[in-house]
C-alpha cells in the first residue's frame, strides 16, 4: 500500500533496469557516514547520467534512509536529474531579468528548432532542454547553457543558429 502520494512521487522517476552493483563501492564508502545521501547521488548520477528509480530504492534500502528522503533529495536540488539527459543539456534562464527580457521567446526558438518542452529530451538524445531559475549571468540576459559553454544576449535567430551549430557538430562527430 501507498501512502502519501507515493505512487504519485514514483511516476516523476524514470525507472531502468540497471547493473546496482556499480553502485556497491560508493556505498561501502559512504552508507554509514552521516549527512552523505548527496554525495551518494552525485556519484550514482556520475555513474548512470541521471538517477533511475531502481537506484534511488537501493540507495534508501542501503543506507537505511527513507525513501521519502532519498526522494525528496533527489527532487529538490536541480543538480540531479530524474530522465536520461541528452549529449547537449540546455539549461535556459527564466530568473527575473531574463524573463523580461525575453527568454520565452528564447523557450520558442528552442522549441520550433528541437520540438522539446521543458524537461525534455529529443528524440535522437542529442538535446534536453530545461529551464532554470537563475544562471547567475544576469548582465548577458537572455541567457542559456548548453553542456558548460554560456551564450547571452541571445534573439531567436542566434538561438537556433547556436543549437544548428551544435547539432551538425555532433552528426559530423557521429559520421568519424
Amino acid at each position: 500500500m501507498e501512502c502519501c502520494g507515493g505512487k504519485k512521487i514514483k511516476s516523476r522517476f524514470i525507472d531502468e533496469d540497471v547493473d546496482l552493483s556499480l553502485l556497491d563501492n560508493i556505498l561501502s564508502e559512504y552508507k554509514n557516514v552521516k549527512g552523505s545521501l548527496i554525495t551518494i547521488l552525485q556519484q550514482a548520477q556520475e555513474i548512470y547520467g541521471y538517477l533511475p528509480l531502481s537506484v534511488l530504492d537501493y540507495v534508501a534500502n542501503e543506507t537505511k534512509v527513507k525513501s521519502s528522503k532519498v526522494y525528496g533529495v533527489a527532487t529538490f536540488y536541480t543538480q540531479f536529474k530524474l530522465n536520461p539527459v541528452g549529449e547537449n543539456l540546455i539549461m535556459l534562464c527564466d530568473g527575473t531579468a531574463c524573463h523580461v527580457n525575453g527568454a520565452d521567446k528564447i523557450q520558442e526558438a528552442i522549441y520550433e528548432e528541437l520540438n522539446i518542452h521543458d524537461g525534455e529530451t529529443t528524440e535522437d538524445k542529442l538535446f534536453t532542454l530545461n529551464i532554470v531559475a537563475c544562471l547567475g549571468c544576469c548582465s548577458l540576459s537572455p541567457v542559456m547553457m548548453i553542456n558548460d559553454e554560456t551564450y547571452g544576449n541571445l534573439t531567436s535567430k542566434k538561438t537556433k543558429d547556436i543549437i544548428r551549430d551544435k547539432k551538425s557538430k555532433a552528426l559530423a562527430k557521429e559520421a568519424k
